[in-house]
């Protein structure tokens, strides 16, 4: 998800045909003449994560389905304040100081056990799992030293240093989800049942999950929200691969296929066919960045000559308009261009040009030998997207034009997160963070050193640099905005110069539905929100 991880996506789109789709059991197909409430929506699936619960890991392969049973504090939105609907939290304010961060949480909630939703259940998700545990929280809440509770809805966070509101605020969506302190406590949490038979406060409850098939989920008839959830269950199918989930929709096997599940060269097809409808919004607060990590312990790549070379073997345009059909941006860094706060345009950029990247390698000391190549290199293309794998042929090819040797090891999605995150086995590999509205969220983690092995998608290359750990760290404490801001700006003209990876396309997705299915897209991380007001019509 770390990022979303589709691992059943990673077939060719060649194997696919109506002949290959999955028969669907009776009771799992779609109901689409349903009135407004009530009713089954069944999805395409996307991975079975081996842990479910979004409180330790943050990822949009979790949220896709715990995001319906487990709340954060509050979510994103297109039109509330800061752009943040309020969910377990009804108000949030932070100290001038920056040492303090106080929430006024949700009255009348109760967990899925029936036992209360009190500020008990968030002064332990916050101190024992979000700062300890979670992928993202470590980051966001390491300096979180307590957190008071004066009553059951007042939570006071204390902190031993400056941290930014800001941070905090953006943050709300993404690392808050909020667990039972009564189900966790006294645990071994990372192995607890309830990381995958979920228990949380939201409109769906955790029904069933059977591997390879499906995962269950049922209304809350005790939701918070007055006449919220719509539906009665939500199905999540697990298809044989991506384009058998046009063909389930064109069946109406299943009436809603999120994060591009449907193949995007048959988008233009599929739009076309009467009762469906294709959503380009509702992944703004989800951007996705193409890049390749590199290995600063291997002597060759530790050379910046070297890693210039590697940026201007790849054509952007080509990866945009080929591999992602127009669907995605050419990236200059690690900051997306939409994001006007944060976002630095006069950076060090690295056109198309493979007789400069050749010179550089030349002038680096690696000449071409007796048979072309300068140096062969390891290169893991990241299972999770079919985009993802086909990157990572072009780069071979690219690289091979210049007298690079990149040898493809492909993997599943877990061998994959351990021969690069934990066992740093690798040379050159293709990944997608996730840029999450606030550069110290999920982006510093790819450039900050130190960090300890088997953080999925942050610096397991060994890139260390003094000057672009002191900006991350002052910029952690920075409780200015504009300051902040500044910060950050220069941080991303250092790596743009220093190049410890290569961002090459920003990118986002496309969901496909069903016309019954109503409240589509309607928050900025729509797919991996709640959907308690998603509703069928007949």
């Amino acid at each position: 998800m770390s990022r979303i991880l589709l691992n059943r996506r990673n077939f060719l789109a060649t194997t696919a045909s109506a002949g290959a789709m999955m028969v669907l059991p009776e009771w799992a197909r779609a109901q689409t003449a349903t009135p407004v409430k009530g009713g089954r929506l069944v999805v395409a699936g996307d991975s079975e994560p081996a842990n479910l619960n979004p409180a330790i890991v943050a990822s949009n392969g979790v949220f896709f389905v715990a995001s319906k049973v487990i709340e954060p504090l509050a979510e994103q939105s297109y039109d509330g304040k800061d752009g943040l609907d309020p969910r377990l939290a009804t108000a949030w304010e932070g100290s001038a100081d920056g040492l303090t961060a106080t929430f006024q949480l949700r009255e009348g909630v109760t967990w899925h056990d029936g036992k209360p939703f009190t500020s008990a259940d968030v002064a332990f998700s916050a101190l024992e799992v979000w700062k300890k545990l979670q992928n993202l929280g470590r980051v966001v809440f390491k300096n979180l030293e307590s957190v008071e509770t004066p009553d059951d809805h007042t939570a006071v966070f204390k902190f031993s240093q400056p941290t930014p509101f800001q941070l905090i605020r953006n943050a709300l969506p993404v690392v808050t989800s909020v667990v039972p302190k009564h189900l966790y406590e006294g645990t071994d949490i990372g192995k607890n049942p309830a990381n995958q038979k979920l228990v949380g406060t939201g409109p769906f409850k955790f029904g069933e999950y059977k591997p390879g098939e499906y995962y269950l989920l049922k209304r809350n008839d005790a939701y918070w929200q007055k006449d919220e959830p719509s539906l009665d269950e939500i199905v999540y199918q697990f298809l044989p691969d991506r384009a058998a989930a046009g063909n389930a929709l064109e069946a109406e096997e299943i009436q809603l296929a999120a994060f591009s599940a449907v193949p995007l060269a048959d988008l233009e097809r599929i739009s076309k066919v009467p009762g469906l409808k294709v959503y380009s919004n509702g992944y703004e607060g989800l951007t996705y960045q193409l890049i390749v990590e590199i290995n600063h312990r291997r002597k060759e790549l530790a050379d910046v000559k070297v890693r210039q070379a590697l940026a201007h073997a790849i054509d952007h345009d080509f990866v945009v308009k080929t591999i992602f059909l127009g669907y995605a941006k050419s990236s200059t860094g690690p900051v997306p261009a939409y994001d006007k706060t944060f976002f630095e345009p006069d950076v060090t950029k690295y056109a198309f040009d493979p007789a400069k990247a050749e010179a550089l390698l030349d002038e680096a000391g690696y000449k071409r030998g007796a048979d072309g190549n300068r140096f062969k290199l390891k290169l893991l293309p990241a299972p999770f997207f079919n985009e993802t794998k086909q990157f990572g042929d072009y780069l071979r090819q690219a690289l091979a034009k210049i007298g690079v040797d990149a040898q493809i090891v492909s993997n599943d999605t877990p061998a994959h997160l351990k021969a690069v995150y934990t066992d740093h086995d690798f040379d050159i590999t293709v990944a997608t963070p996730v840029y999450r509205s606030d550069p110290a969220i999920s982006t510093t983690i790819l450039f900050e050193s130190g960090l300890p092995a088997g953080v999925p998608f942050s610096n397991q290359y060994g890139y260390a640099n003094a000057e672009v750990d002191k900006l991350i760290k002052d910029a952690a404490s920075e409780i200015d905005a504009d300051k902040r801001a500044g910060l950050y700006k220069e941080l991303q003209k250092k790596v743009a110069d220093d190049l410890p990876l290569i961002n090459v396309a920003e990118f986002s997705f496309i969901t496909v539905a069903r016309d019954s299915v109503q409240n589509v897209s309607n928050n900025p991380r729509w797919a991996v929100s709640n959907w308690s007001d998603v509703s069928l019509k007949e």
